[in-house]
């Protein structure tokens, strides 16, 4: 088994990367939404984190984490939330063509196996990945604007006052992605 080089440092915050298995478009669909919802419920019962900033596209999501000062271990956090989907909805969507190798570490075929995370260093560097999370479903081309997407702590940010609702409409936010 590899071994993976992570940052682990307790009470850090974190950006991530999930992907669908094979990027199906399927992290939409009501069911897996509100299955993955009960799944962060749970886990942050035993494992407590919290959700900086979150979007949720079909085929994969972004988010942002603040784990507790005594705690690094996001790794079982994520494993833990995507066992809990993959219980819930493998009739609907966990199945699939899996490989000898999927199917024999029990896996379904609702989530890619690994993750990509990023230790954010600084508040500049907050910034910028709550900006690119915000931002991605205008990038990916399902909004034109990230108040049209849904499935985004957007909306929690605009509530809070911290952006306003028409973020992004003047300004060049694709620019600071370097996209």
């Amino acid at each position: 088994m590899p071994n993976y080089r992570r940052s682990n440092i307790a009470g850090g915050t974190y950006f991530f990367t999930v992907n669908s298995f094979r990027r199906r478009p399927i992290l939409t669909a009501e069911s897996l939404r509100h299955a993955l919802r009960l799944a962060i419920q749970k886990t942050r019962l035993t494992h407590p984190f919290e959700i900086d900033a979150w979007v949720l596209l079909p085929d994969h999501l972004h988010c942002i984490w603040t784990l507790p000062q005594d705690d690094a271990n996001f790794s079982v956090r994520w494993s833990m939330i995507k066992r809990m989907v993959s219980q819930a909805c493998a009739a609907e969507f966990g199945v699939g063509d899996l490989s000898a190798s999927r199917t024999q570490r029990n896996e379904s075929g609702i989530w890619q196996r690994r993750f990509w995370e990023h230790q954010i260093r600084d508040d500049k560097d907050f910034a910028r990945h709550v900006d690119y999370i915000h931002w991605n479903p205008v990038k990916h081309g399902l909004v034109a604007r990230a108040g049209d997407w849904p499935h985004s702590t957007f909306h929690r940010y605009v509530a809070q006052q911290m952006l306003p609702q028409d973020w992004g409409i003047d300004a060049d936010v694709a620019g600071d992605f370097g996209e």
